[in-house]
């Protein structure tokens, strides 16, 4: 408000804090007046004209250069090839999700201490060899930029600089550092279990059936180690997944492996399905891993889907594959049943070990194959009050 020049002789109201909660309140407040309001940069670009445009549709933006425009600007970056990660009201850890060698990152800092919690945990993921900047004032009379200095070497009792900045990285893993690509199947050394965990194969295929897309709601149920919730999150940063366990210490589980592996927003919770499913958020998609003998559950999940909703259950049991069988028959569907055997040495030679198969039913809720299945289970089911000739 400093900046404004003195023919500007309107009331000056400073933002309250929080300030996203406020946004309502002071617009009724002020109902009737023309109201402006001072944002730096591009209010539309992670900045306070998303929280106005979900309040009023009177709103008229006037944008000015982000502070990513001048930093890409700045930097000589093609901004169409820079990822853009904010950790203004975020956790640190959704940073370990853009981690990948060779990428360009621009990291909206939340104040003067992010730039050295950005360094540390890029030491702690295997990518301290990464080469950062800071960019401080952007576009003031103050700007401001530090010269590029490796993860590995930033200062741990560095001073903080100037509140304002952001972080610009290049991205280098060491060479030991476990590989985490950008498509489903991690490593299975990157999760924390207790052998309760997808394994990588069986993790990918089922992946590529539940199909995971931007903005979409997973339901994990059977969390165990929370590696198929954690990779639908990582499909895409607006993917969203509640996982539920009933075993607390694998539910603490979960929680680490969700924040290690960049998407610490997974939501968990502790219980038993179906009960628990109630109070959930409608999901887009549900993955059944484990708990499929429980009454009522695979109902109770395809009940909760809506049209277009798809449904993956996996097995290595004989009483689940039976529930599976028919799910498949009144649901219709894919069953399929997926073999993985890995070589191992057998003697001097070399052989092949068989991992237990897995039975896994995929369907996708349609209105038309609901309507076709109650009509077949109608002819199929005899009436009790119907003579001989009935």
């Amino acid at each position: 408000m400093d900046l404004l020049p003195p023919e500007c002789t309107g009331e000056r109201l400073a933002w309250p804090s929080p300030l996203r909660p406020a946004v309502p309140g002071l617009l009724a407040a002020h109902a009737g007046r023309r109201i402006a309001v001072l944002a730096s940069g591009d209010p539309m670009f992670y900045g306070i004209g998303r929280a106005l445009a979900e309040e009023t549709d009177a709103l008229r933006v006037l944008p000015h250069p982000s502070s990513v425009s001048y930093a890409a600007a700045r930097l000589g970056w093609p901004l169409e090839d820079v990822e853009v990660v904010t950790l203004v009201g975020r956790p640190l850890d959704r940073l370990a999700a853009a981690l990948h060698d060779g990428r360009r990152l621009l990291v909206l800092s939340a104040d003067a201490t992010t730039p050295g919690e950005v360094a540390a945990l890029l030491r702690d993921r295997g990518f301290g060899p990464s080469r950062l900047r800071v960019l401080e004032q952007l576009g003031g009379d103050r700007e401001r930029m530090t010269v590029e200095t490796p993860a590995d070497d930033w200062p741990r009792s560095q001073v903080p600089g100037d509140p304002l900045n952001i972080v610009a990285v290049v991205c280098r893993r060491t060479p030991d550092a476990l590989r985490l690509g950008a498509v489903p199947g991690l490593p299975d050394q990157a999760y924390e279990h207790d052998g309760q965990l997808t394994k990588r194969h069986i993790r990918a295929a089922t992946l590529g059936v539940l199909a995971p897309a931007p903005g979409e709601l997973l339901w994990d149920i059977g969390g165990g180690s929370g590696s198929v919730a954690v990779e639908w999150m990582r499909a895409h940063p607006s993917c969203r997944a509640v996982t539920v366990e009933r075993d607390p210490v694998r539910a603490e589980r979960i929680t680490r492996n969700a924040e290690r592996l960049g998407v610490p927003g997974l939501t968990v919770v502790v219980g038993s399905a179906p009960g628990v499913l109630a109070d959930l958020p409608s999901p887009d998609a549900v993955f059944v891993g484990g708990g499929l003998t429980g009454p009522g559950l695979l109902d109770a999940c395809w009940e909760a889907l809506a049209p277009g909703g798809r449904l993956v259950a996996n097995t290595v049991t004989l009483e689940s594959e039976a529930l599976l069988a028919d799910a498949y028959r009144r649901h219709g569907g894919e069953l399929v049943k997926l073999a993985v055997a890995h070589a191992v040495p057998v003697g001097g030679f070399t052989g092949w070990r068989q991992a237990m198969p897995v039975t896994q039913w995929a369907v996708q809720k349609t209105l038309v194959r609901e309507s076709l299945v109650r009509e077949s289970l109608a002819r199929e089911t005899p009436n009790p009050l119907a003579g001989d000739d009935g």
